[in-house]
This record gives structure tokens, C-alpha cells and sequence, in this order.
């Protein structure tokens, strides 16, 4: 397990390094695209490599006319499996967030919910990626009411913290009777008649 963190990790700063000669290459070729499409002549820098670069704008396409970055990367392939999202608390958790964190396991389809017991955050990492895991989310509390949300993409990140404020979850709303079963299906997005790219 551990050297193949260390590959993914030298895989990731690898793309990330390459991302600079992209850049380059990129803007060499938008200087000739702009001097082909204005009539002017082609800067002196690039005349020694305009054949080649001639040629690699004739077969760019959508998708690789623009450089793409590792972040870019990250969710590539975000439609071609479902996330797998891991929820769990800080130690000790409340029942107000006990309560709160098994509404977000409802909430977010595919997610299990980890009782951390004494585990380090670490540890937690490690397991979430050895079991496929996309995402890990830590709920925080303050004085017995949620107060924020960590979320972090697996296995490199980005992560975000989001802060939370008078959290009011629906068994404090209405009577158990009056509230009803929270259903369990799948959120429906619409695409459709959407005219931008």
C-alpha cells in the first residue's frame, strides 16, 4: 500500500510539472493561430518550429485546443463511476450530530457513515482509499450543535471546509408523524434545453 501511494503521489507531481511545457506549447500555437488568421507574418521566435506547429493545430479538436490541468484531471472520470463518499464525525459526537450525520448519509446517495472511535484522521484516510472511497467527509460540532463540514476528494484532494450555522435538522422541526419517511432516492438532474458549453 504504501509504495503505491508513493507512485501516485510522483504520478501526480509528474502531470503537475508537465503542465508548464503545456502552457508553453499552447501559447506558441495561439501566436501562429493569430498571425493566420490576422495575415500577419509569423513572430521570428517560432519560424524555425512553425511546420510542426502547423501541423498539431490542424489536429486539435474541442478537447485539446485548451491545455487541461491536473485539476482537471482529478474529475475526468466523475460520470463513469458512481462516488463512493465516507461520512464520519469528530470523537465523542453528540447526538444532535449523530442525528445530523444520519441525515447526511440519506442525503448523499452511496455514502457509508464510520463511527471514528479513537482512529486518527490519518488512519481514516487510509482506510477510506484502500476501499475505493471518492470523497471522505468530517462533520466538527461545537458545544453539541454541527458547526462544519470537511470535505476532501480522494486520493489527492482539493478539499474544502464549509462552516455551518444554526444547523435545525427535521427531527426538531415537526413531530415524528407529521415528518414522515425521508425518501431515499437518487437525485434527478435536468440538463436538458441548457444552451451553454
Amino acid at each position: 500500500m504504501y509504495r503505491r501511494n508513493v507512485r501516485l503521489r510522483k504520478e501526480y507531481l509528474y502531470r503537475k510539472n508537465l503542465e508548464g511545457d503545456e502552457r508553453q506549447l499552447y501559447e506558441k500555437k495561439r501566436k501562429i493561430r493569430e498571425a493566420l488568421q490576422e495575415g500577419k507574418p509569423i513572430p521570428t521566435e517560432l519560424r524555425n518550429e512553425e511546420a510542426k506547429l502547423r501541423q498539431e493545430i490542424d489536429l486539435e479538436d474541442q478537447n485539446t485546443a485548451v491545455p487541461r490541468s491536473h485539476i482537471d484531471d482529478e474529475y475526468a472520470n466523475a460520470t463513469e463511476k458512481e462516488p463512493k463518499i465516507l461520512l464520519t464525525t469528530s470523537r465523542d459526537p453528540s447526538a444532535p450530530l449523530t442525528r445530523f450525520v444520519k441525515e447526511l448519509n440519506i442525503v448523499f446517495p452511496n455514502a457509508k457513515k464510520l463511527n471514528r472511535g479513537s482512529q486518527v484522521i490519518s488512519e481514516i484516510i487510509e482506510t477510506a482509499r484502500s476501499h475505493d472511497f471518492t470523497d471522505v467527509i468530517f462533520v466538527s460540532e461545537n458545544r453539541g450543535k454541527p458547526d462544519g463540514l470537511i470535505i476532501s476528494h480522494l486520493p489527492f484532494g482539493p478539499t474544502a471546509y464549509f462552516q455551518l450555522l444554526n444547523v435545525v435538522t427535521r427531527h426538531e422541526i415537526q413531530t415524528k408523524k407529521e415528518m414522515g419517511k425521508m425518501s431515499e432516492q437518487y437525485p434527478h438532474l435536468i440538463f436538458e434545453h441548457f444552451t451553454t458549453q
